[in-house]
């Protein structure tokens, strides 16, 4: 699944970028908002920008404008990232009142930076004001808003020491006529037109968000259960694999598990993104998904680890169970397997497996895959080699088949 956010540059007076707007998008043809829920626009584009293709790639270090709803305002949702990461950009449709008052000042109070987009002075609303004096920054439309609401506006933000943004700048002589009125940035399709970027994703199967949030809100987390939550669910054990890769969290140590890179993330963190996606999957509902190809994943990864659990009698590595769900990522996000693993954080014998080199690992995944093709000579040479009698192969196939089936039905009863 191809996933995507533009983003269009905003300039400051000597025309070198300040930050950058970030805007959802649906698709690469139409380089324009679609059609959608306002809260599915915003939480999509935070999911696709911090998980899916990397905030650090998308601002370069620069602060990123961020659209937000008043009901994703009121969620508390920017306080979820870092304020120096994000300017809160309210939008113009979000009415001043005195909740949106309360919201802003705890958002100020922890050091964000408040944006009015497509800012309209409402001279009959008594808490424009009080909105106003909280606010950082003013956007203003300089290609429509009438010059008599734009002196008015103008007035104000010297008034207050607010900072302007000039938007749809589209021409040398409006930049010339914003920078001669004190405007102090500048956006416009006369710098740059939004540039979409996208990357592949892997789509949302399993709903257990609502379960994790329980446990992680608990005075002691079940780390155990949040683990094999996530486990259940490769988009998520995915996205959470890329984060933990970002800059920000980047291991020292590469991962051989789920529950390494839950410590490694720690649970508050956690918290955070897996509130965000319950927030985005209560918007858009259900994703089409190969459930088929879901499916054999979860299965390669029981029988991985059930295999190696046998051969050495003992619990198995966790390294099996890794190795078999991530084995069909490449045919989930249709790119090359050797280009994903670049961004993910998995210790090199995992990534050796899932390239084709031989090890272990891949040993127990060749006879996994044997058993899928029921390829029987196959399966007899590699039961000897591992050293693991075909009876207790296909009761394990079977018991993993069974999982899978409880997993998936489970789903489709959400």
């Amino acid at each position: 699944m191809e996933v995507f956010v533009a983003r269009q540059p905003i300039f400051n007076l000597t025309e070198e970028v300040f930050g950058y707007e970030l805007l959802y998008r649906k698709d690469k043809k139409e380089n324009a908002f679609p059609n959608v829920d306002g809260d599915q626009a915003t939480t999509e584009l935070i999911i696709n920008s911090f998980l899916s293709i990397g905030i650090d790639k998308l601002s370069n270090g620069k602060p990123c404008f961020i659209n937000f709803t008043e009901n994703l305002l009121k969620l508390g949702l920017p306080t979820y990232f870092r304020p120096r990461e994000i300017i809160v950009e309210i939008l113009e449709t979000v009415i001043p009142s005195p909740e949106l008052i309360e919201i802003c000042m705890d958002l100020k109070a922890q050091g964000y930076r408040i944006a009015l987009d497509d800012f309209v002075l409402n001279e009959l609303n008594p808490y424009t004001h009080d909105l106003l004096k909280l606010a950082d920054i003013i956007k203003v439309d300089f290609l429509f808003t009438p010059v008599e609401m734009r002196e008015k506006i103008e007035a104000i933000a010297k008034d207050l020491k607010i900072e302007m943004v000039a938007e749809k700048v589209e021409t040398r002589e409006a930049f010339e006529a914003a920078k001669e009125r004190g405007y102090h940035y500048f956006q416009g399709y006369f710098f740059a037109k939004p540039v979409i970027i996208s990357t592949h994703d892997v789509p949302t199967y399993f709903h257990s968000y609502y379960e994790m949030i329980q446990n992680l809100s608990m005075t002691e987390p079940n780390i155990d259960r949040i683990t094999e939550l996530i486990e259940r669910d490769i988009s998520l054990s995915y996205k959470l694999l890329k984060l933990i890769n970002s800059p920000a969290f980047r291991p020292k140590q590469k991962i051989n598990s789920i529950r390494q890179a839950v410590v490694l993330l720690g649970l508050i963190e956690l918290q955070k993104w897996i509130y965000v996606l319950a927030v985005r999957e209560s918007s858009v509902g259900k994703r089409e998904i190969s459930q088929e190809k879901i499916h054999i994943s979860l299965t390669r990864a029981r029988m991985c680890e059930e295999i190696e659990k046998i051969r050495q009698n003992r619990p198995s590595s966790p390294s099996n169970f890794m190795t078999g769900m991530f084995s069909m990522v490449d045919s989930l996000l249709c790119m090359p397997m050797d280009i994903i693993l670049k961004d993910l954080p998995l210790e090199e014998e995992i990534c050796e497996a899932l390239t084709g080199k031989e090890n272990q690992l891949k040993d127990v995944l060749d006879l996994v895959l044997a058993v899928e093709k029921a390829e029987w000579t196959v399966i007899s040479e590699k039961c000897k080699e591992l050293t693991i009698d075909e009876k207790d192969l296909f009761k394990i196939y079977a018991e993993s088949l069974s999982w899978a089936n409880e997993l998936s039905f489970g789903e489709q009863l959400l």
